[in-house]
């Protein structure tokens, strides 16, 4: 169904390009696509779940779940602002009370990084990553494992076209 949906999904997604922070998939260890991430610059909830749902492949039923969540990018930048291998591993705190790791952390080589928060921005709901780290455990490292219920980490490297990037 992948491989039927692409296509359609690649042009969805070039609708969205100045939009786009951070996108690709997610790996298992024999480098079989697990998922995907896309982080995006949008207004409010009801564009975001609009753009989760209506994305093709998701509309055909290729996606078993689908995780939706408010970001504040600490960065300010994108992907496309970080030079070097376009792979690396996405981190996924989730917690809830008091907002820990706020700030990026010095010392590693960071794609982008911030708050995972509620619809209404008032709440924490952990962090999310995206890191060039040398292992799974440097990866994890960037994250206090005392403030989460659960630490994730998946091998995630840039998609989109060839020629994807933020539309000039």
């Amino acid at each position: 169904m992948r491989q039927e949906t692409l296509e359609a999904h690649w042009a969805y997604m070039d609708r969205y390009a100045t939009r786009m922070i951070a996108r690709g998939p997610t790996l298992d260890d024999a480098g079989t696509p697990t998922g995907s991430v896309h982080a995006l610059d949008l207004p409010d909830p009801a564009a975001a779940r609009a753009f989760a749902f209506d994305e093709p492949t998701y509309q055909a039923g290729g996606y078993r779940d689908v995780l939706l969540r408010r970001w504040r990018n600490a960065l300010g930048t994108t992907m496309w602002d970080s030079p070097g291998d376009p792979a690396g591993y996405l981190v996924l705190g989730l917690g809830e009370g008091p907002p820990a790791d706020v700030e990026p952390p010095a010392g590693h080589d960071l794609i982008a990084y911030g708050p995972l928060l509620s619809d209404d921005g008032t709440a924490w709901l952990g962090t999310a990553a995206l890191t060039r780290a040398a292992t799974p455990g440097a990866a994890r490292s960037i994250l206090s494992p005392a403030w989460y219920a659960a630490v994730e980490v998946r091998t995630w490297r840039f998609g989109g076209r060839v020629t994807a990037g933020p539309a000039t």
